[in-house]
């Protein structure tokens, strides 16, 4: 007898904007953080806002018209407005003149039909109600936070210069604006700081979680060249977390956000010339993302694996009968499934689940079939 039991998919499809990036390194930061090397992290050097508004205007103007001519996707994506980004630097800090010129540039490119929306990452003790209330009226549909932490000891050894209430009362005031002004939140943690443990990192996921973020990013801590940790790390001051130990925390956070609606949009720097050169020490790889996101769906599917056969659908079927049971998967995990390098063919063997029971889907729910005969 066939019993099949249907799971839906924690990671839900999401269309992923066409993100325009203006990266500020520095600018409107009250103080530099131990950690922090935003050339090396964004491939940018610091410049002046003027200077990046301008070259970015410049590589618009060139976006712009294939955008008349649709040409480089045959989805027609070339088509669809951006989502202009201010990353790097404190955005809700820059002097008024360079906030004003950032808001007027945002504006002009709305207007020509090449950007749709706008996001800004800042720091969670420059905000106010009426800036963000002025950002809602801008077209600025996010606003993420560099929190890194919550915890009191890492944000005053890393040199934050505010406190765990402070970077929860940031928070607060987005997501209590968020209706009023349009404004999702965001949130971006750095677990591995100095003097931050894994339990103060779990306590951050979910201090995360109850702020009701619409996303998250996850920047394990790296020893980077030209920053005030390298000094520290060399002293023996420092030691920056082993890599196994980061994969599996951020693998439980990942899931813990996804169960929580939660989208997690990135975890680790992205892969910008040169970054490798630049990293000293500490958790660092570039499928991590990737190695995260597989070790989290493989937990949640032993987890389902788990109610199956313990209810009545799994009567007669054990988890290491391999033939009993099978797993439908939908298409768009082929590719991460079995984890990097295939490392999790064994433990999903240990689910009685092998390449052969496995079969994917167009549907984008789960569903494993068993039957108490072979």
């Amino acid at each position: 007898m066939r019993q099949d039991f249907i799971f839906p998919s924690l990671e839900p499809v999401r269309k992923k904007p066409r993100i325009f990036p203006i990266f500020l390194p520095f600018s409107g930061c009250p103080q530099r953080c131990v950690f922090c090397a935003q050339e090396v992290q964004t491939g940018s050097v610091r410049t002046s806002v003027s200077l990046a508004l301008e070259r970015a205007g410049k590589a618009l103007e060139k976006i712009r018209e294939e955008m008349a001519c649709g040409e480089d996707s045959p989805e027609g994506r070339a088509r669809e407005p951006l989502e202009l980004a201010f990353f790097g630097g404190t955005f809700t800090a820059l002097p008024a003149g360079d906030l004003e010129a950032c808001l007027d540039f945002a504006a002009c490119w709305q207007d020509r039909g090449v950007v749709g929306r706008l996001r800004c990452s800042t720091r969670p003790d420059a905000l106010s109600p009426i800036l963000l209330s002025r950002l809602g009226k801008a077209g600025f549909t996010c606003v993420e936070l560099g929190v890194q932490s919550f915890s009191d000891r890492a944000l005053a050894a890393s040199c934050r210069g505010y406190d765990g209430e402070t970077a929860r009362r940031g928070c607060a005031l987005v997501a209590a604006m968020g209706g009023e002004s349009g404004i999702s939140l965001g949130i971006q943690l750095l677990p591995g700081l100095p003097g931050h443990s894994m339990d103060d990192a779990l306590a951050d996921v979910e201090t995360s979680i109850g702020l009701t973020p619409a996303c998250v990013r996850l920047y394990p801590c790296l020893v980077l060249e030209g920053t005030e940790l390298v000094a520290l790390w060399r002293k023996g001051g420092y030691r920056p977390w082993e890599f196994e130990p980061t994969v599996g925390f951020l693998s439980r956070a990942c899931a813990q956000f996804q169960k929580a609606g939660i989208a997690v949009i990135r975890m680790g720097l992205a892969e910008e010339p040169g970054l490798e050169r630049h990293v000293l020490a500490g958790p660092r790889h570039p499928a991590l993302g990737a190695m995260v996101r597989a070790r989290a769906l493989y937990a949640y599917v032993a987890e389902q694996v788990g109610h199956f056969l313990a209810g009545e659908g799994g009567a007669g079927l054990h988890a290491g009968g391999g033939g009993y049971i099978s797993l439908h998967v939908p298409k768009r995990f082929q590719g991460e499934f079995w984890g990097h390098r295939g490392e999790l063919v064994s433990a999903y063997a240990e689910l009685g689940i092998s390449r052969k029971n496995v079969f994917w889907r167009d549907e984008e729910s789960f569903m494993l079939s068993g039957s108490d005969t072979l």
